[in-house]
């Protein structure tokens, strides 16, 4: 192993013991997934298509496709919602709740769709958001029996800790990332998802071609998270 190939390694180790000291295990109380959704609000998104990212989502849960499947999930869903953008730009804006009826549901959504915009930075820092995204479960009440952050971005990261070594960490410690790559940007950012952010056990890709496609699209990566066949690895 060369010099490079140390250096991975030991930034590697040094990431897993940061993550791990930011995971805090839950009360023996159990639910079938949980689920952070990890929005970006950086600069390349603008207003516009903040609101079809939102709206999109809000959409989503609202399907009675979404919610049949949630229905099928022993002990329900945590979830929970942040923005993210630079290094220093991440916040929950929707705390966690527990989804279990068509009316939990409903207010998860409405809450999402009335969730107003945190940041608008320049900078992308896909690494920081998933840092992000691992601590909150610290303040999830419930430990679930599957662990997922679902992070929605439009470009690659530019600024803060890579997001390989993070994603990687994460995923040996049973944490499964998945993503929505929405279209548009040069480089086109769906091979950048696919080498750097998408790890774990089951962990996939959805793409849409541009934010008006969002709302299928986070429809189509909720259903495939939540069916019983992916629940269940």
């Amino acid at each position: 192993m060369g010099q490079h190939g140390e250096h991975r390694q030991l930034v590697k180790r040094a990431v897993a013991a940061a993550l791990l000291a930011t995971t805090v295990a839950g009360p023996a109380s159990a639910c079938g997934i949980e689920l952070v959704l990890a929005m970006d609000v950086s600069r390349s998104v603008i207003n516009p298509e903040y609101d079809l990212q939102m709206g999109g989502l809000a959409r989503a849960f609202r399907t009675t496709e979404v919610i049949e499947a949630i229905s099928w999930v022993p002990g329900g869903v945590m979830a929970t919602v942040t923005q993210w953008s630079g290094p220093d730009s991440n916040a929950q804006t929707v705390g966690w709740r527990h989804l279990t009826t068509p009316a939990s549901i409903q207010s998860f959504a409405g809450e999402i769709e009335a969730s107003e915009r945190q940041f608008f930075a320049a900078y992308t820092a896909i690494g920081e958001a998933l840092f992000h995204a691992n601590g909150l479960s610290a303040s999830n009440p419930k430990r679930c029996k599957k662990r997922v952050i679902d992070v929605s971005g439009d470009g690659a990261s530019n600024r803060g800790r890579e997001p390989r070594p993070i994603a990687e960490a994460l995923a040996a410690n049973g944490v499964t990332i998945n993503a929505v790559v929405i279209k548009g940007a040069r480089p086109d950012p769906e091979e950048y998802f696919i080498d750097n952010v998408v790890r774990g056990a089951g962990s996939f890709i959805e793409v849409a071609t541009s934010f008006d496609d969002y709302a299928d699209a986070i429809e189509r990566k909720l259903l495939r998270e939540l069916t019983p066949a992916f629940a269940s690895r």
